[in-house]
């Protein structure tokens, strides 16, 4: 409200002409308009003739001015419905007063009749609104506080946590919608961390699950989400379907005490999980690797994290995994491609991300979909080698299912989802495929994949 409200105390709608007198849109507009829209070449159309979304007229009687006269024209007088001179409908007052009226743009002695839209008598009609609107009607001071803590959310919402701001107007309050991070140690033994993480025995599987779930929430947009915090041990992402509950739980009593012992934080073990898995999976495949990692995530508390708005970082659908939440209208494959891009992935990457999953056995469910090799668990390009062999035919079996068979003795060897045969029919995506099915190409793959790994795993450290 108080964002609505101190929108309209300064400036005017315009509509003070024929709508019909307008040019197309920017997008449709004539090559010499230089991509701007909407213009009037038959008529004045500047000033007080000036026509946009078709309202007409100020909401205050002094708009060039920050004031609460929002609300004083809205609560003292009734409103009638009419249209302004576009012929957009809007509210008027009825018998306003001569000096409740606001000036013309052009000449200050002409007084105008101010508007009010349907969002506007929303505030004044609807019961818990009005309650908010004469609240600010009587406190100039709380209506600017909280306009301007509005405004600052508004404008910052999509710079991520307060660590990314710089400048000396950075604000040493805290906020919530910040996403908080407490500072995480540095200065334990991280090799300490690992060799616990072995002794406990989790699988492959379980481990990259766990770290890419904690990751994967990740958003290039508006840099929230990610692993560090370790949220994913709290509400609402522990009860996330996609993140497996019980399988998470599981793996979070092992890291919790993991955690406690070495001086690391949550977060740094569930992604320390991850690298070890991969480096297990490396070996099992034939080749030394060593999962690049930098110590200092920190672990959030639930106080400071705002679950409702973290409701809408829930994955339904997440093709890394072969997984989506039910059917959609929008393609599988698709919706992958959405994921990858929030996460800041390349075509490439995303490919060699996708194929070394689907070998480690990182399907959500544990299902078969996908996992084109014989050797599950080991870091291999297999599932690239079985995607584009020719000896194989593939054959639907649903409406997100196919089988892979044997041409020679239509046998099925394998089965998979769309996301997986994507990689095969798309042109761009078939060509990282088949870079990385080469006999020449094993320690190639494995090498990137780490890479894009890590890249998962820090987008969200912006310390470093």
């Amino acid at each position: 409200m108080a964002l609505t409200a101190g929108g309209h105390t300064v400036g005017k709608a315009h509509g003070n002409g024929d709508a019909a007198n307008l040019g197309p849109a920017p997008e449709g507009a004539d090559l010499e308009e230089q991509g701007f829209g909407w213009m009037n070449h038959k008529t004045r159309g500047i000033g007080r003739n000036t026509v946009t979304s078709g309202i007409e007229g100020a909401w205050t009687t002094n708009p060039t001015q920050w004031d609460n006269g929002y609300f004083k024209l809205l609560l003292n007088y009734d409103w009638e419905l009419t249209k302004s001179p576009a012929g957009a409908w809007q509210w008027v007052p009825v018998n306003i007063k001569p000096e409740d009226m606001p000036p013309d743009v052009e000449d200050p002695s002409i007084k105008c009749m101010p508007m009010m839209t349907d969002a506007d008598m929303a505030m004044k009609m609807d019961p818990e609104y009005r309650k908010i609107s004469e609240r600010f009607a009587k406190d100039q001071a709380d209506f600017d506080e909280v306009f301007a803590r509005a405004w600052f959310k508004l404008t910052h919402r999509d710079m991520g946590p307060k660590t990314r701001y710089i400048g000396p107007e950075v604000p040493a309050e805290d906020l919530i919608w910040q996403d908080p991070v407490p500072a995480g140690n540095k200065t334990y033994d991280v090799a300490a961390v690992k060799a616990k993480i072995v002794a406990a025995g989790l699988s492959v599987s379980e481990m990259v699950s766990t770290a890419w779930d904690s990751a994967r929430t990740y958003r290039g947009s508006d840099h929230r989400g990610g692993a560090n915090g370790a949220r994913i041990r709290l509400a609402p992402q522990k009860d996330w379907e996609g993140n497996e509950p019980a399988r998470l739980s599981k793996v979070l009593a092992v890291y919790e005490k993991i955690a406690a012992d070495t001086g690391a934080s949550l977060a740094d073990v569930i992604v320390l999980g991850g690298s070890v898995g991969i480096e297990q999976a490396a070996k099992a495949a034939g080749v030394n690797v060593q999962v690049p990692f930098v110590p200092g995530r920190g672990d959030a508390t639930q106080a400071q994290t705002d679950a409702e708005s973290f409701e809408v970082l829930e994955p339904l659908a997440d093709g890394f995994r072969n997984w989506q939440k039910k059917h959609y209208v929008v393609k599988p494959e698709e919706l992958l491609l959405d994921r990858a891009q929030l996460m800041g992935l390349t075509a490439a990457e995303m490919t060699v991300l996708v194929g070394g999953m689907r070998v480690l056995g990182s399907n959500h469910g544990g299902t078969k979909h996908g996992v084109f090799t014989d050797r599950p668990g080991a870091l291999t390009n297999d599932f690239f080698v079985n995607l584009t062999d020719m000896s194989y035919s593939w054959k639907p079996t649903g409406r997100n299912s196919y089988d892979i068979v044997d041409r020679a003795s239509g046998a099925t060897k394998f089965t998979a989802t769309r996301v997986d045969l994507v990689f095969g029919s798309n042109s761009i995506l078939r060509a990282y495929a088949e870079v990385y099915a080469q006999d020449d190409n094993r320690e190639k793959f494995v090498k990137d994949f780490v890479a894009a790994w890590v890249k998962v795993m820090n987008a969200d450290r912006f310390d470093l």
